[in-house]
């Protein structure tokens, strides 16, 4: 009895492995096949995030239309990108530029994007500009180029499309926000500003356009790595915030936030937010808690100036 209880719990391990790692693929095949022949739009896909969701669609199926404000990089990436797709199952990408901090480019833009295919089923809106500073050190000018690029642009570019979308009744558009889009974090308040700026807008676009079948999504991580940051033993900020959003892994992988912006769209899902439990329970304290919350971040605050002065 007892040999045979020995090798049970190792068969039974194995057989839920195998369980879990089916479903997984049956789910990323799923999420593909829910793409196929689609138009997507990716906006700053020369980015890390923006290359990865590139390759992602592209793999899937979809016919991308890839925008991006440096033409060398937007050649590289789609280089990159047919010499690995299949010929028989992926289509040739369209290359557009945009910058969104310049608002006054998108609506030519816009008709440039829907002359490609005619229409817009998925726009990712993924282009984002940080800036790091005390709010009295940020001039005004910088703050507005903040809210361009990550509030003002976005929306923008949404607006534009939005019409073809109603008229056809289908469609998606996804925001890639950030956690500050729910928290302020200190000395980042032009960038948790535009952030969440970004977020109420689009959770008002949600309701109106719900009738018309048009999804609105946000997939909201807590920090996007590059590909060549590692976490560095005894490199830790005597701040608390950083204790409160910093990713275990040191950020999430460019490769799983695109993983989970297509499982997004294959499943409509609303609202995604991916952070471990820590900044979850950040959010439920700055919910339910006020004070406790800022007398902690603000005790962060002052923790790092006295660092700063040792």
């Amino acid at each position: 009895m007892g040999v045979l209880a020995v090798l049970i719990l190792p068969l039974l391990l194995f057989g839920i492995s195998g369980i879990i790692y089916i479903y997984r693929a049956v789910g990323r095949l799923m999420s593909k096949s829910a793409v196929q022949n689609k138009v997507v739009v990716i906006t700053d896909a020369i980015s890390g995030l923006g290359k990865e969701c590139s390759r992602v669609f592209h793999s899937g199926g979809a016919r991308l239309v890839l925008c991006g404000k440096t033409w060398e990089k937007l050649e590289a990436l789609y280089n990159a990108l047919i010499s690995v797709g299949d010929p028989s199952v992926t289509f040739t990408p369209k290359l557009v530029l945009l910058d969104l901090s310049d608002i006054n480019c998108i609506q030519d833009v816009t008709k440039e994007i829907l002359d490609c295919y005619g229409c817009v089923d998925i726009l990712i809106n993924n282009a984002s500009m940080k800036v790091k500073g005390p709010v009295q050190s940020i001039s005004l000018e910088l703050d507005k180029k903040i809210m361009d690029a990550n509030y003002f642009g976005p929306i923008t570019l949404t607006k534009a499309l939005l019409p073809n979308m109603i008229s056809r009744r289908t469609g998606q558009v996804v925001l890639v926000n950030n956690i500050q889009g729910k928290l302020g974090v200190p000395f980042r308040a032009a960038y948790a500003a535009s952030k969440h700026a970004a977020q109420g807008f689009f959770d008002c676009l949600r309701a109106e356009v719900e009738e018309f079948d048009v999804c609105i999504s946000t997939v909201s991580p807590t920090f996007i790595r590059s590909y060549h940051v590692q976490p560095e033993p005894g490199n830790w900020e005597a701040s608390i915030w950083k204790f409160f959003f910093r990713k275990l892994t040191y950020g999430v992988h460019p490769m799983e936030v695109a993983e989970e912006v297509l499982r997004t769209v294959s499943r409509k899902k609303q609202e995604v937010f991916m952070a471990n439990a820590i900044p979850k329970a950040a959010l439920y304290i700055r919910t339910f808690f006020p004070e406790l919350f800022f007398a902690i971040i603000a005790s962060g605050v002052k923790e790092k100036q006295k660092v700063e002065e040792k």
